[in-house]
Formats: C-alpha cells, sequence, structure tokens
C-alpha cells in the first residue's frame, strides 16, 4: 500500500502535488483549531455556566438580605437619605431576581420549580411592599400590613439560601462527571496531535523528495559545470512528472554543452596560434612605423630651424627692419610651440601667446583685410585649455571665413568663465554656411573625417570630447553672416588651485 501510494505520488504533477500539500496541511490546521475549540468550550464555557449560576445565586441572596436590612432601616427613621438607598437596593433585587437561569433544559427540574417560587413570591411581595410604603403610618392595618411583608422577605430570603444549595448540589454533580473526561483530555489531544504531526511531516517529506531533492541535485551539477565540467554524473531522480521530463532534458543538454564546448575549445586554439601570428606582425609593423617616424623627425632638425630663425632675425635686426624681425619672432614662437609642447593641457595666456602672434602674421599677409579682438574676462594664469586649441580654429575662420571675402572681415575671441566651465567662443564675419553646410560640418565632425572637415579643427573636436567628460564644442553659421564656434571646456579645481 506505502509502495502504491508512494509511486501515485511519483506520477501526479508538480501543480497536483502542491495542491495536496497545501490541502493537507490546510485541513490540519482546521483540525488543530476545531481540537482547540472543543478544549476551550470543554475546560471553560461549562466550568463557566456553573460558576455564572453560583454568582446569580448568591448575588440574589445578597440583594434580597440588602433591601430587608435597608426596608426595616426606612420603616424606624423615615429618613430620605435611607429611602433613596432602599429603592436603589430594590430595584438591584429585582434585576438579580429576572437574571436568574430559568430554562428548564439546563437547569434541571429542582433548580426550575425552586426559581419558579421565588419568582411567582417575588411578584406578590413585591406589590405588597409598594403598597405598605404607600400607607401613613397611623392607616388602619398598618402594622398588620407591615409584619407580612416582614413574613415574605423572610420567606424569599429562605428559599433564595435552599437555591443556592441546590446550585451548588448541581454544579457539584455536573463536576464529578465532567472529571473523567478532564483525565482523558490531555490523552485525546496528544494522540490526535501526534497524528496531525506524524502526516505533516510525512507529506513534507514526500513533497521535498519530489521536487526539493531533484532541485538541489540539479543545483550541485550545475555548480561543476560553471567550473567547466560538463563531463560528470546525469542526475537520477524517480519522478515521472514535470520535474522528471526537466531532468531528463538537463542531462541530454549537459551532455551536447559538453561536445560543444570541447568543439569551441578546440577552435579557440586554433584562433589564438592565428592571432600570435598576426600580433607578431603587427607588432612588426609597428616598429618599422616607428623608426620611420623618428627618421622624419630626425630629418626636421628643429634645432636647426630655430637657430636659422634667429640669425635671420638677428640679420634684420642689424639692417634696421623691425618689422621682419617682429614677424620672424611671430613665427619661431609658433614653431617652437608646436614642436616642443608634450603637454596635453596649458595654461590659457600661453595659447593667447600663440593665437597673437599667428594672428599677427595673418594681418602682416592680408593688411587690413583680417581684424581681431579678444575679449578675455577670466584670469589666464589660472585656466587651462587643450594645447594648440585656438590656432586651429582661427586658421579655418581665416582660410573659410574671411579670406573668399574681397574686403575681410573680423574676428571675435571671447573667453568667460560660469562655475568650473570656461566657454570659448571663436567668431568671424566672414561668408559663412547655409543650414545644410553647417549640418554636414557637424556630421562630418561628429564621425571623425578629417579629410572634409579639415584636420586642424577635427583634431581640436576628437580632444574635447576625449578629454573632458563634459566637454563640447558646436558650429553655428549663418550664409553671408559669419561662423561661430562655440568651446565649453570643465575647469578642474585642482587647476584652479594652481
Amino acid at each position: 500500500m506505502r509502495k502504491r501510494f508512494y509511486k501515485i505520488w511519483l506520477s501526479i504533477t508538480i501543480k497536483e502535488k502542491i495542491v495536496s500539500y497545501t490541502g493537507v496541511m490546510l485541513l490540519i490546521i482546521i483540525l488543530s483549531v476545531l481540537l482547540n475549540l472543543w478544549m476551550v468550550r470543554f475546560s471553560l464555557l461549562d466550568f463557566n455556566n456553573i460558576l455564572q449560576d453560583n454568582v446569580k445565586c448568591s448575588n440574589l441572596s445578597g440583594c434580597l438580605e440588602n433591601e430587608r436590612a435597608l426596608f426595616r432601616a426606612y420603616i424606624k427613621n423615615g429618613q430620605d437619605d435611607t429611602k433613596a438607598r432602599m429603592l436603589l437596593a430594590i430595584e438591584e433585587t429585582r434585576k438579580a431576581v429576572e437574571a436568574m437561569p430559568f430554562d428548564y433544559a439546563k437547569i434541571g427540574e429542582e433548580r426550575y420549580a425552586r426559581t419558579w417560587s421565588i419568582r411567582n413570591c417575588y411578584e406578590v411581595y413585591r406589590e405588597r411592599r409598594d403598597t405598605m410604603l404607600e400607607l401613613p403610618e397611623g392607616e388602619t392595618g398598618y402594622i398588620r400590613r407591615l409584619y407580612e411583608v416582614y413574613d415574605m422577605q423572610d420567606y424569599l430570603q429562605g428559599y433564595a439560601k435552599m437555591l443556592m444549595s441546590e446550585t451548588l448540589v448541581s454544579g457539584s454533580t455536573v463536576y464529578q462527571k465532567m472529571v473523567p473526561w478532564l483525565v482523558r483530555v490531555p490523552i485525546i489531544v496528544g494522540v490526535i496531535g501526534y497524528l496531525l504531526l506524524f502526516v505533516m511531516v510525512r507529506m513534507s517529506r514526500l513533497t521535498y523528495q519530489a521536487i526539493v531533492d531533484p532541485i538541489m541535485k540539479l543545483v550541485r551539477i550545475s555548480k561543476k559545470i560553471a567550473a567547466n565540467d560538463f563531463f560528470v554524473e546525469d542526475v537520477t531522480v524517480d519522478n515521472e512528472d514535470e520535474m522528471g521530463e526537466l531532468v531528463h532534458a538537463f542531462n541530454k543538454m549537459k551532455y551536447a554543452t559538453g561536445e560543444y564546448i570541447m568543439a569551441l575549445e578546440e577552435k579557440r586554439k586554433t584562433l589564438d596560434l592565428l592571432h600570435e601570428e598576426e600580433r607578431a606582425m603587427l607588432e612588426t609593423e609597428k616598429r618599422l612605423e616607428s623608426m620611420n617616424l623618428e627618421l622624419l623627425k630626425s630629418q626636421i632638425q628643429p634645432h636647426f630651424l630655430f637657430n636659422t630663425l634667429n640669425v635671420i632675425g638677428g640679420m634684420a635686426t642689424l639692417e634696421d627692419a623691425v618689422t621682419t624681425e617682429k614677424m620672424i619672432q611671430a613665427l619661431s614662437s609658433l614653431f617652437r610651440y608646436n614642436l616642443k609642447t608634450p603637454e596635453a593641457e596649458v595654461i590659457l595666456a600661453r595659447e593667447l601667446k600663440v593665437v597673437e602672434d599667428y594672428l599677427y602674421l595673418q594681418q602682416m599677409r592680408f593688411g587690413s583685410r583680417v581684424l581681431y579682438v579678444i575679449d578675455n574676462q577670466v584670469n589666464d594664469q589660472k585656466v587651462w585649455v587643450p594645447t594648440y586649441t585656438f590656432q586651429p580654429l582661427v586658421e579655418n575662420a581665416i582660410i573659410h571665413g574671411l579670406s573668399p571675402k574681397e574686403e575681410g572681415g573680423k574676428i571675435r575671441i571671447r573667453i568667460w568663465q560660469t562655475q568650473d566651465l570656461l566657454h570659448i567662443t571663436v567668431a568671424d564675419s566672414g561668408v559663412g554656411m547655409t543650414a545644410e553646410q553647417r549640418e554636414e560640418l557637424q556630421r562630418r565632425l561628429e564621425d571623425r573625417s578629417d579629410a572634409r572637415s579639415g584636420i586642424g579643427i577635427s583634431n581640436v573636436y576628437r580632444r574635447i570630447y576625449a578629454m573632458y567628460e563634459n566637454g563640447s564644442m558646436h558650429i553655428y553659421s549663418r550664409k553671408d553672416v559669419g561662423t561661430v564656434a562655440v568651446l565649453k571646456i570643465p575647469q578642474k579645481e585642482k587647476r584652479q588651485q594652481e
């Protein structure tokens, strides 16, 4: 029977297993609640009824005694405060009589008869008591009526005591009948609790074996697979449900993945060999290019160029050619800055000096056709900019903006700062561009197309976006009005403090 049940359990679906487990747990909870309610009713409610009956009988006897004492005190002194207390006691006695149990099925024949007698007698007593209280003290028959009320009070008090005695005996009898059950209750609770616990543990174990245990096996094998060990033992389970199908599919995928990984590993080794050969070839080509570059540098001989320019400048001084000397000095400064500045960033003052030398040489070339204004609103000794930033922008403005115009134009460089962001604009009043031309230039800059956008301006654009996270460069232009290059360069705090 047990093996058959276990086989059926393994064959049903996971959903049916969960529903069955949940149903059994819910049934166990309901049975536990019902058992607790039965125990509460058995141990508390029945005892509570006995105690309540005893309390009501005792309360009736006390109320009758209190009313009798206050009634006699009022008859003797006739004081108003005594009357008020007596009336209050009369009301309490009435409530106590009405509160007495009067259900034949619950209290039994003797208590029912005694309670009935008290109720009937109390009604007669109440009428005579009220009539007595309304009679003047000297009225005929006053004394006789008074003693009749006294006798009825004694009668009610005696009946109340007998009812209380019978109630106590009845409660004791009920308790004696309950004692055997009270002895059996712990045994019954223990047996039922053990059966419920056994069923719960058994169902939990079956659920663990059918669901949790296969999952743990899959996790254990998965960790080995994660460590590139694909050829481990297959996962084995007895399930015939979705979990069994999952384990079967997992074993097939494990084997197929292992074969595929082996094939990829062999391919990777082959590609690594090819890659090593390509790297060796690229390294050789890189060394050749480096050698060619060094050769080119050695051919330029910048020191020879500077010395030659200095000699020419000295001869211009001897010949009193001031303008020629100044042009040679400006050109020498440009070459020196371009060839001997390895830093990625320089202070603004150096860049402005270079661009002023360049603009001076262009003025010597174009004369009054090229005018310029530099509006610097920052401390050029504490602000840093990328090396070789202004000259390519100014050169682009002169070549493409001013030189095509017969009358030339003006270049305006404006520099200001807002918090930690440096703003630079290089504007010209040249021929400008149409909206289509400007968009095409911006697109070429973003695509890094040096051939058509210009090596200098493209180089500035790429360096700003590469060097600064929040840096930017945009070109604005209108046909026959001019062009403006707008740069935004973040200033590091440590740079500003230097």
